[in-house]
């Protein structure tokens, strides 16, 4: 199973390279998001067929392949957030602690969460948890600030 996820992980990685070369950068956020809110359901459908080695062989390839494409997808957005020159790895450190801290301490709760609702319920959650990060992308397209992103830098 480990060379089947590394290998999701490459393809996904160079896939996320595609969709981020091909589609604007909110669009890829789209496409990565979902593609990662959906993989959860794998997971909950490999709770509900139990012991069943091609479906975790299945699971493990999608969470893989969707992370890596997700993962390629925010590191292009973080590095349009970084603009200025001077201070590109200080932002760029900041940037990622800062994404860090939801998978750290929300993530304290998820075995109390798994415990209470069962395994297949808790990875429908997950999925279900990723839309207030589809409000906030929404909200964010709204105001403009993808453009301003792609606006020439003021030196």
């Amino acid at each position: 199973m480990k060379g089947l996820g590394l290998a999701a992980t490459l393809i996904g990685g160079f896939a996320g390279g595609f969709l981020a070369s091909r589609y604007s950068l909110v669009a890829s956020l789209w496409i990565g998001g979902f593609l990662q809110a959906i993989a959860n359901l794998s997971f909950s459908w490999l709770a509900i067929v139990g012991i069943d080695h091609y479906a975790l062989a299945l699971a493990i390839t999608a969470e893989n392949f969707t992370s890596a494409v997700g993962t390629v997808i925010f590191v292009a957005y973080l590095s349009a957030l970084c603009r200025n020159p001077a201070h590109t790895a200080t932002q760029y450190a900041l940037l990622t602690a800062l994404a860090a801290i939801g998978r750290t301490y929300l993530s304290s709760g998820a075995g109390y969460v798994a415990a209470a609702t069962g395994w297949a319920w808790f990875f429908a959650i997950c999925m279900v948890v990723a839309v207030p990060s589809f409000m906030l992308l929404a909200w964010l397209q709204a105001r403009g600030h993808f453009e301003a992103l792609t606006a020439p830098v003021k030196t």
